[in-house]
């Protein structure tokens, strides 16, 4: 069996860690500027495949046609995609004999797109999944091939669900990998009308607004962390949230109870464990909530 495998993010690295026998040519993002000083970083998926020594491939584009002639002379069985982060072609898909088979991290057709994870969280779901499913020339329109249901825990964060879908998907692959090069699987097309959209997640959406529920915005701040990280404006500056739980206690604005700093909402609390006060390090909420105070 010879697979093209295309992905990025950490959620491609199980699966990846699952095939790499078959695997002929790693697909991945190019290295991007991280960090303070804009140095070069590499994807997870490819620092997996160098570790593994498979060959890797970083086109800017994968639907250019010369690295689509490159895909084409591998004569791969499949190509078994995962967080890639682009789009691929018809042309390429059809360079595998059994096309492109993803890996994707929701029920579908429930949250087609960038974020289905993080949106799940955020909208309070208390379940989803990874659906295998034959890809098309749709943003995450194919035919399912199979779909994995986890329930989401009232206190999971997206770093925590991540992970857990992640080792669900490699589960996946490795049970079907078979019957896919051997053509031996059922396709089942989706119910377009029930589509909903995971756009990527915006700047302005990891503010927590006090005058919403404790609740969903606990939710919000789950969707967010550890990655890319919720915050508060406060009288001190923005104040971002590290750890948090679900609070029971009564007060107003921000305020101490039983040696832990809680922060009121319109209707419940957030308890602030640990916060990071812009321009400063990480510190237990409690140590910002009495610095505040004294300022």
């Amino acid at each position: 069996m010879k697979i093209v495998y295309f992905g990025t993010s950490d959620f491609a690295v199980p699966a990846l860690e699952k095939l790499q026998q078959h695997v002929i040519l790693v697909v991945t993002q190019p290295d991007r500027p991280s960090g303070r000083g804009m140095n070069l970083k590499a994807s997870p998926v490819k620092l997996k495949a160098q570790e593994l020594g498979l060959p890797v491939e970083t086109p800017e584009k994968a639907r250019d046609p010369e690295f689509v002639q490159k895909i084409q002379e591998l004569e791969a069985d499949v190509h078994v995609v995962a967080a890639y982060g682009q789009i691929l072609s018809t042309k390429l898909l059809e360079t595998a004999k059994r096309g492109g088979i993803n890996l994707h991290g929701s029920i579908l057709p429930e949250y087609r797109g960038a974020a289905p994870i993080q949106r799940a969280i955020m909208d309070g779901k208390t379940e989803t999944g990874v659906t295998l499913m034959q890809m098309d020339k749709g943003m995450d329109t194919g035919d399912i091939i199979d779909i994995v249901h986890t329930p989401i825990g009232p206190d999971e964060t997206y770093g925590e669900l991540h992970a857990r879908l992640a080792q669900l998907a490699a589960d996946q692959i490795e049970e079907w990998i078979e019957r896919i090069e051997a053509g031996d699987y059922p396709r089942q097309p989706q119910t377009h009308d029930r589509a909903t959209y995971a756009a990527k997640i915006s700047n302005e959406e990891r503010e927590l607004h006090l005058d919403c529920d404790a609740q969903s915005e606990y939710d919000r701040y789950r969707a967010l962390s550890p990655s890319p990280g919720a915050f508060i404006h406060t009288k001190t500056g923005r104040l971002k949230i590290l750890k948090a739980n679900l609070g029971t206690e009564n007060g107003n604005g921000f305020f101490e109870h039983d040696q832990e700093a809680s922060c009121k909402f319109e209707s419940g609390n957030l308890i602030l464990k640990m916060v990071q006060p812009e321009g400063r390090r990480p510190m237990r909420g409690l140590d910002w909530l009495r610095g505040a105070r004294a300022t």
